[in-house]
């Protein structure tokens, strides 16, 4: 018994010892950071900034790959399958980790379960726009012309920031839509424009410079403050829906068992990095505000946010499939 314990008490303090060897080692070949949007949008924005100054901290290149459909559901269940040693990640819109519970009937990823939480990166506002062919020039008319016809609007995916901004939104008004699901910002922001589809929740920067140019009229914001880029256009709580405000967040993952010497210097490195004065400066034209939250954080949004999700979609029955 006694040989036992002492050899347990060996064991551990190896592993104890080999946890910062790790970390100073780590890493040694390239990481995969992968996206489950359209490149072109604000994940790309975002993601291109922090990414190439993480890979010049820790002189590894942190690429990003692409992996869409399914409301991000395809990218997302990529990297939970993956292997638990910190050269694949995550990059992704909260959105997709805590609605998409709730508005798909079975996952191929449980986000509690199969992701470690290393940091809500930034935040982003939304604006609701529409096309200048619609007759309407505030929230009030949109939902009265809502009213009488169904909308058809655009959004990024299932579960995309629009997507669910909407959806909320006209269970909370009370009026119908038909939508035209894209495969990421940029292709629906073209057909915004075009007047193919009339309207959107979308990210302010993405729409900004069409609101600026008459080619769209920004309506209201889905966030609690105005948008410095558009500080004419009201949030929906003062455009009368005082409880209607939703936030968008960045989030950065790590698969589930990932060992804490890597979580907590990718957590650290992360939060380095968004605290470089150039960053936030290069983020301010494009109405991205940075949190670097750390790891605890991240995780009790999650969990509050897929709480206050599963009660929107029970209360507005909210369904993908």
């Amino acid at each position: 018994m006694k040989r036992r314990m002492v050899g347990a008490f060996v064991l551990f303090a190896a592993l104890a010892a080999a946890a910062p060897v790790l970390a100073q080692s780590y890493p040694t070949r390239p990481v995969k950071v992968v996206v489950p949007f359209a490149a072109g949008g604000p994940l790309d924005l975002v993601g291109r900034a922090v990414f190439e100054r993480l890979s010049a901290r820790l002189k590894q290149p942190f690429v990003m790959e692409n992996r869409t459909g399914a409301g991000g559901n395809i990218g997302t269940e990529a990297a939970a399958k993956a292997a638990a040693d910190g050269y694949t990640l995550l990059f992704v819109l909260s959105g997709t980790l805590t609605a998409n519970p709730a508005l798909y009937r079975k996952l191929p990823f449980n986000v509690e379960k199969d992701f470690r939480p290393i940091s809500l990166l930034v935040g982003s506002t939304q604006m609701l726009v529409v096309h200048p062919s619609l007759p309407v020039n505030t929230l009030a008319e949109f939902v009265a012309y809502a009213k009488k016809q169904p909308i058809t609007y655009a959004h990024a995916g299932p579960g995309s920031g629009g997507h669910l901004a909407m959806e909320y939104f006209r269970s909370m008004a009370g009026f119908e839509t038909v939508q035209v699901p894209y495969r990421g910002n940029a292709p629906l922001v073209i057909d915004l424009v075009a007047g193919q589809v009339k309207a959107g929740f979308v990210s302010t920067a993405g729409v900004i410079q069409h609101v600026r140019g008459g080619k769209l009229k920004g309506l209201a914001i889905s966030s609690t403050v105005r948008s410095a880029l558009a500080p004419d256009v009201p949030t929906t709580a003062e455009a009368g829906y005082p409880d209607f405000k939703l936030g968008t967040y960045f989030v950065l993952l790590a698969p589930a068992g990932l060992p804490d010497a890597i979580a907590e210097l990718l957590e650290r490195e992360a939060r380095a990095v968004l605290a470089s004065p150039d960053l936030k400066e290069k983020f301010r034209p494009q109405d991205i505000e940075i949190v670097a939250s750390n790891a605890a954080e991240a995780r009790a949004f999650l969990r509050a946010d897929t709480a206050l999700w599963a009660k929107i979609a029970k209360d507005a029955n909210l369904r993908v499939d």
